[in-house]
């Protein structure tokens, strides 16, 4: 469903102090979004405030060199944000995505609105912008940079390029097209450095990384004639490695670079008996199905969720959903 843009722009003309928040475990695209809008929002002569419900990973904090984004209850409180007159949620339609910033929503009574892409929603009480066909909210809040007439700088095109670029698997993902790479030739005009940002992202990496990286690599099995691979992570591999939890991001694609394989998953345990599944594919099997029965959801090709128990019970639960999906 296309975005009612003139409906969007309506809304901010109508405000002024914004809270801009993304989901829990932030990626490239939900800080990327708020930092991308929050730029179109000032040029506006706005009053903008990015406070999310975790802190930015430190692998990802190139992307806020300026400490833009902060963390509720760690850099603000909630009494902190009663000027504020609405707020706007990117990259996820969930109550469960927002962690703490969600009791932060319910507590305040001014308007909502979801700029997003994903497939799915709960009831927030918002007004939505979501168009599932766009290939990440990075594309989106360009697009609303457009219909706001403001211009593309560099301060903006920076972390929308890596929004984009990361949910896009760097342009190699099914959802990248024409139009994909016509927004990353804008970003890089208006001041993004894909060099930079590539390295920022993907040669920076520790050693404890690289160590779970192996462990997960090692953990790899393959069900229906190697269709499906899977590993997992237990929490005393971090220990035991060195890595940290956001060292997790994007290990289950590794599975899918084997021959053969359509689909895969990883389960990493978050807490004792607490664990969070990632779903990939890339065949007929969509992952924000399968991760809606399991409570979660996300993209076709990519999805994730949680699930609680013994971690036999539960690997055994997912492979079984995964496998009759499959078949």
């Amino acid at each position: 469903m296309a975005v009612n843009w003139q409906e969007f722009v309506e809304v901010i003309q109508r405000h002024e102090r914004f809270i801009l928040t993304s989901h829990i475990r932030p990626d490239c695209d939900a800080l990327g979004s708020v930092l991308g809008m929050m730029d179109i929002l000032e040029q506006l002569g706005k009053d903008v405030m990015i406070v999310n419900g975790q802190p930015t990973p430190p692998n990802l904090s190139f992307i806020d060199p300026e400490n833009r984004i902060l963390a509720i209850g760690v850099d603000v409180q909630l009494e902190d944000l009663q000027d504020r007159d609405i707020h706007m949620v990117l990259d996820t339609s969930a109550w469960a995505q927002l962690g703490s910033m969600g009791d932060v929503i319910k507590a305040m009574d001014i308007p909502l609105v979801v700029v997003d892409h994903h497939q799915g929603e709960d009831d927030l009480g918002a007004t939505f912008f979501k168009d599932t066909s766009a290939e990440a909210a990075g594309k989106l809040v360009a697009d609303a940079a457009d219909a706001l007439g403001v211009e593309w700088n560099a301060r903006m095109a920076r972390p929308l390029f890596a929004a984009v670029a990361t949910d896009t698997g760097w342009y190699r993902f099914g959802s990248t097209g024409a139009g994909t790479y016509q927004l990353a030739s804008r970003l890089v005009e208006a001041g993004a450095i894909p060099a930079e940002i590539y390295g920022a992202l993907y040669e920076q990496e520790t050693l404890g990384r690289l160590r779970l990286r192996g462990t997960v690599l090692e953990r790899v099995r393959v069900e229906l004639e190697g269709r499906l691979a899977h590993t997992f992570i237990r929490l005393e591999d971090f220990g035991n490695t060195g890595a940290v939890p956001t060292d997790t991001e994007d290990l289950v694609n590794l599975c899918l670079t084997i021959q053969g394989t359509d689909a895969a998953m990883i389960l990493v345990e978050q807490s004792a008996g607490v664990y969070k599944v990632s779903f990939r594919s890339r065949c007929e099997l969509n992952c924000s199905e399968l991760a809606k029965e399991f409570g979660g959801g996300g993209h076709k090709a990519a999805a994730g969720a949680g699930i609680e128990g013994p971690f036999d019970e539960c690997q055994r639960r997912l492979l079984d959903a995964m496998i009759a999906k499959l078949q």
